[in-house]
């Protein structure tokens, strides 16, 4: 609930970033880039010895699961804290990652940690000779209990 609130206090200082020459950046909340920096690191030791285009097998409730959990959460924060902003804002919050090359690790992460063949494994009442359906074909429903 909070993320949509913070770029607010960013557009008040948005004037004094258009006047420099070179391309301005601005670093989204800091404590949320440093919580980021950190998983970077830790995600890049688990996942160093598997190339793109292979995946990794996180078993589920490992600790290697938790990281991984940890770190897509924190870059669902930082794209709500994204959407909130302005399209101003965004371009100098871009800016930031791009010098970080934080964007560029999530897709490396993300081409590791993705499934070869993503087969839903939910219930179905249908016949399973019908079309396979993956967890791009279906809607979830994440229900914490």
């Amino acid at each position: 609930r909070l993320m949509p609130e913070l770029p607010k206090f960013d557009d008040e200082d948005l004037k004094s970033y258009g006047d420099e020459e070179e391309e301005s950046a601005l670093s989204p909340p800091a404590a949320l880039m440093s919580v980021l920096a950190t998983q970077e690191l830790l995600l890049e030791n688990i996942l160093d010895c598997i190339p793109v285009g292979e995946f990794a097998v996180i078993q589920p409730l490992s600790d290697e699961f938790c990281l991984v959990l940890g770190y897509l959460l924190t870059w669902k924060l930082t794209l709500a804290f994204f959407k909130a902003a302005s399209s101003q804002l965004r371009v100098l919050y871009s800016q930031y990652l791009r010098r970080t090359k934080s964007l560029n690790k999530l897709l490396y992460h993300l081409f590791r940690l993705m499934p070869e063949n993503p087969v839903f494994s939910g219930p179905t009442s249908e016949v399973p000779n019908k079309d396979t359906k993956t967890f791009f074909t279906e809607e979830l429903h994440l229900d914490v209990k």
